[in-house]
């Protein structure tokens, strides 16, 4: 199957996990076309402008210089001797996969595959698809998987704001419609990533990036209920979590907040649990689940209420000020945020409200623009209640504990203080 390409890899799809594969793959020194459908970002990123927290655009001028380059023709697949999808999977307005941007990736690569091409799916997706959706597909023209040309799926475990694990030291789980297409496969990421894991097939490497993603959503699950009551009965569910930390073995730390973001945990579980629901089997763990973590934001304007009735005050009226509105510390990517359903709460029961986030400079909900403030610790003095949603590194909690009239901590980052309350 072997031939001559004059690409070693086109990455199809240049967001959040095709960008930062590219840049290592280019870095390791083959030669990478990024394959995206927006000429905006084709044309921010041959300028050397980078639309992703974790790539600097000093980063893009150094894959620039390395030859990378991004176009928006589809014709290059046909030069590629690796073919990457990393295009975003979300959810319909149903809840149920929305597969419309792999779909569209793989009629493009179908037009465009030739013999000897490997193609890796990397999208998070339902046990099967690679198999069901994305070869049938690929097959249709005549080439066969694992004879013509190699089939593989490997998830993506990109995880934005982590400074201590890449995509090069994080191990890569690879798994082929045939055993060739693994080898094909791994091959491929072992020219830039540390480690690579070989599954059984397609369906267990995407049942893992599921698996890795659920646990973490049942366990949050868990500790966002315990919160719930916790401070009913008297328990700093904090320091509990805390002291069980220290358990080497049998125990890892899960925090409570005001609910998920991003884009795995509220997504992820929701592929899987759409594939038990089609064998008529129900799936309770992440059924519950969801619902506990869905109602998080209204726990937290619940709460917010209490704290302002503790002041002889009502939400209606109330100027709140809300901290941090990323779906995740200190980067800029709002996906899923829960600081958009606790804000949409409070503004529905008549909150006058104001928000601060280095990151995000406009920020609207249900379409209307939030006040926003560049002096958080003035705009705290001022606020009836300040809630930190968001634990970004430019918010020092000392002083805002300190200048804060009221400060409700739903990451429970604050010091003990007497103006402080946590979740």
């Amino acid at each position: 199957m072997s031939r001559t390409s004059t690409v070693d890899l086109v990455v199809v799809g240049l967001g959040y996990v095709g960008l930062p594969l590219a840049r290592s793959a280019s870095a390791a020194g083959l030669k990478v076309v990024g394959l995206d459908r927006s000429r905006r970002v084709v044309d921010a990123l041959n300028s050397g402008r980078s639309h992703v927290d974790d790539i600097t655009d000093a980063e893009v001028g150094a894959m620039l210089e390395q030859g990378f380059v991004a176009v928006d023709r589809v014709e290059v697949i046909a030069d590629a001797a690796a073919v990457v999808i990393c295009v975003p999977t979300p959810l319909t307005n149903h809840g149920s996969p929305d597969l419309g941007a792999v779909h569209s990736a793989v009629e493009d690569i179908a037009a465009n595959l030739v013999p000897g091409t490997l193609v890796v799916l990397e999208s998070t997706t339902y046990p099967g698809t690679t198999d069901e959706v994305v070869r049938p597909r690929l097959e249709a023209g005549g080439l066969r998987v694992g004879q013509d040309f190699h089939l593989a799926f490997s998830p993506e475990r990109i995880d934005p704001g982590n400074s201590a694990f890449g995509l090069e030291n994080t191990p890569k789980v690879v798994g082929g419609v045939t055993a060739d297409c693994t080898k094909a496969a791994r091959t491929l990421y072992e020219r830039f990533v540390t480690r690579v894991v070989e599954a059984k097939g397609t369906r267990e490497a995407e049942m893992a990036k599921l698996l890795e993603n659920t646990y973490r959503h049942v366990n949050i699950a868990l500790v966002n209920e315990m919160s719930m009551f916790c401070r009913e009965i008297g328990v700093d569910l904090w320091d509990a979590i805390r002291c069980a930390a220290t358990k080497p073995f049998g125990f890892a730390p899960f925090y409570p907040g005001p609910g998920v973001g991003g884009h795995c945990i509220p997504i992820d579980p929701n592929y899987l649990s759409y594939k038990v629901r089609s064998l008529g089997i129900p799936f309770r763990f992440v059924e519950l689940a969801q619902e506990i973590n869905q109602r998080m934001p209204v726990h937290v304007v619940n709460r917010a209420a209490d704290l302002l009735n503790d002041q002889g005050k009502a939400v209606r009226g109330s100027r709140i000020l809300l901290l941090g509105v990323t779906y995740k510390a200190d980067i800029s990517d709002q996906r899923e945020s829960p600081a958009r359903a606790v804000a949409a709460n409070l503004r529905a029961r008549g909150a006058e409200l104001v928000y601060f986030d280095p990151r995000v400079t406009d920020w609207a909900v249900d379409g209307v623009p939030v006040e926003r403030t560049d002096d958080y610790l003035a705009a705290a003095e001022s606020a009836d209640l300040t809630v930190l949603l968001q634990s970004h590194r430019e918010i020092d909690l000392g002083l805002l504990a300190d200048r804060a009239r009221a400060l409700f901590d739903t990451r429970g980052k604050s010091a003990d203080h007497p103006r402080v309350v946590k979740l």
